[in-house]
């Protein structure tokens, strides 16, 4: 029997949702998060976006959700309610996730990061580096006997560009891309320099040194936004995978029926 499950990680800066046709992701899409979408809204724009792929809003069976944006939780637990008449399971401490959260407060622990380390371990033996870049550009360890371990945090490359250009006044705002060269001819391609190379190479030496925590051979992964542009500036990730998030969401609903 087919079963559809909906799984949606809610982000600071986008929202990612999924339709799983029983282990197979049929479909995904990103949203800008809006902290005061109403339910209504946020039903419009599904109902769209399954309408584009052709997938009716009956044919979901189950929803799970992860989020770091605590406000928006009660609007899509009502949406999710109100346009299919379910109530979603919530990545929220306590959920059976296959992992051993070994860190000081694992209510700390953003549920997106557990997402990942949950889709990693899905795909990949541990020890495992996952590196997501978000608002936020967390690296994160996870041993060899599948616990994790906790990470960094560090401000993601949007965040640093809109400080550079609000807080110098001749430097402007930029997109970021690969720059012609390291050495910059002019501001935005010494600015696009400055992001790209400037943070593969926080990420190599980030996970160059995380690799010392850990035994055995490590698999690195990126994920997120800027996830395939990074990676070609750096020597230390070895897989990206644009739906990491949503692959542990999948992997964390099977566990939590089990």
């Amino acid at each position: 029997m087919s079963h559809s499950l909906l799984v949606v990680d809610v982000g600071n800066t986008q929202t990612v949702l999924g339709i799983y046709e029983n282990n197979k992701l049929k479909a995904s899409w990103r949203l800008e998060t809006k902290l005061h979408h109403t339910e209504d809204e946020l039903a419009v724009t599904v109902h769209q976006l399954f309408m584009l792929d052709g997938i009716a809003t009956s044919s979901v069976d189950d929803i799970i959700i992860s989020s770091v944006v605590p406000p928006q939780l009660p609007q899509l637990v009502r949406f999710c309610k109100k346009i299919f008449d379910i109530e979603p399971l919530l990545v929220i401490p306590g959920i059976k996730t296959g992992l051993s959260i070994k860190v000081d407060n694992p209510r700390e622990v953003g549920a997106d990061r557990i997402a990942n380390a949950a889709g990693g371990l899905a795909l990949y033996n541990p020890p495992l580096i996952l590196v997501d870049f978000g608002t936020a550009i967390t690296v994160d360890a996870i041993s060899s006997q599948s616990e994790y371990l906790g990470g960094t945090i560090i401000p993601g490359i949007g965040i640093s560009l809109n400080a550079l250009n609000k807080k110098a006044a001749k430097l402007p705002k930029v997109e970021i891309s690969k720059p012609p060269s390291i050495v910059g001819k002019n501001t935005v391609h010494a600015i696009q320099a400055g992001a790209y190379y400037g943070y593969g190479s926080l990420v190599d030496g980030v996970v160059s040194k995380m690799k010392t925590t850990l035994d055995g051979s490590v698999t690195v992964i990126a994920t997120g936004g800027e996830a395939s542009l990074i990676a070609t500036a750096s020597s230390t990730i070895e897989h990206v995978e644009e739906n990491l998030t949503l692959i542990g969401l999948h992997s964390i609903y099977k566990k939590a029926q089990s």
